[in-house]
């Protein structure tokens, strides 16, 4: 136990390999970028292994730091977990849990849903945290993490919630116009959403380059928030990506509409992952979002 590192060198570095910078990471643990920095480098030098490869604008981890960030969040997570129990066997309320996910899923999604959770488990508050990066984590207080993508996560323990299709959508005057005068996805106004956190959702250029479609510049109103882009489209202002488990409801409700033909599959999903020894709160959470997805239509 004497060659650990002291626990403050860990926790930053957790904290960079979950923000992915160390401007963000001194936000987030409000220092300064010259104290994250000198935390990491004496971390290295504990180590005695390069784990940032400072050469590269991001910085970005090294294999080494890789390996050593999972771990790190795993450790973090059990002393989390063991916290938790601590204050069961005092008697303090644990009957919490903590889902992280996009504001996006949060507003358009999970929470439209959580009144059911709350009429089968009264019992139960659900916190739900929309972190700036559109790839939640398992970070220490987090019990649930609901994520995009293709499911590659090693951490804790993945479920499949449901497939996702993207498809553009749009006000149902604006759509009406478009199609009236001709106009096609190669001229129609476009919506953007765009952020530094962005990373893992595709956007204008990769779904026109699935579908085939050239246009000399996708420009248009850009956000770096799915739900202020979603409150320009219902004005009327342009065409958004609309993933089908988000937009569905407005689509089905009236206020936008599908352009026609115009889904398509990119391969990814949602998926609901917990670290290694969820709480009994955190079971009946993901056993009821597992439920609910597989009875959604």
């Amino acid at each position: 136990m004497d060659r650990l590192p002291p626990l403050r060198l860990l926790t930053t570095f957790e904290a960079f390999s979950r923000y992915g910078s160390m401007r963000m990471a001194a936000t987030r643990m409000n220092v300064t970028q010259p104290a994250i920095s000198q935390s990491l480098k004496a971390l290295e030098a504990h180590v005695g292994v390069t784990l940032i490869d400072r050469s590269r604008k991001p910085a970005q981890l090294t294999e080494a730091g890789q390996v050593l960030a999972r771990a790190v969040r795993d450790g973090l997570g059990q002393i989390s977990s063991a916290l938790e129990d601590v204050r069961i066997l005092s008697g303090q309320d644990s009957s919490q849990v903590t889902v992280s996910c996009t504001v996006g899923m949060a507003t358009y999604w999970l929470m439209p849903r959580l009144p059911d959770f709350y009429g089968q488990h009264p019992d139960i508050t659900v916190n739900v945290q929309a972190p700036s990066s559109d790839l939640p984590n398992l970070s220490p207080g987090i019990d649930v993490a609901v994520r995009y993508g293709i499911g590659d996560w090693h951490e804790g323990v993945t479920h499949k919630l449901f497939d996702e299709r993207v498809c553009p959508v749009g006000a149902p005057d604006l759509i009406a116009r478009l199609q009236d005068q001709g106009v096609g996805l190669d001229s129609a106004p476009l919506i953007h959403v765009r952020s530094p956190h962005n990373q893992h959702w595709a956007g204008w250029e990769d779904y026109l380059r699935e579908k085939g479609i050239k246009r000399a510049r996708p420009s248009g109103p850009t956000f770096n928030n799915y739900v202020q882009a979603a409150q320009a489209v219902l004005d009327g202002r342009g065409l958004m990506l609309g993933w089908h488990s988000i937009s569905r409801r407005a689509v089905r409700d009236g206020a936008l509409q599908e352009w026609p033909d115009g889904s398509i599959d990119l391969g990814t999903a949602y998926y609901v992952t917990t670290g290694g020894q969820p709480s009994a709160p955190t079971k009946d959470f993901v056993a009821w979002i597992l439920k609910t997805a597989s009875a959604a239509d």
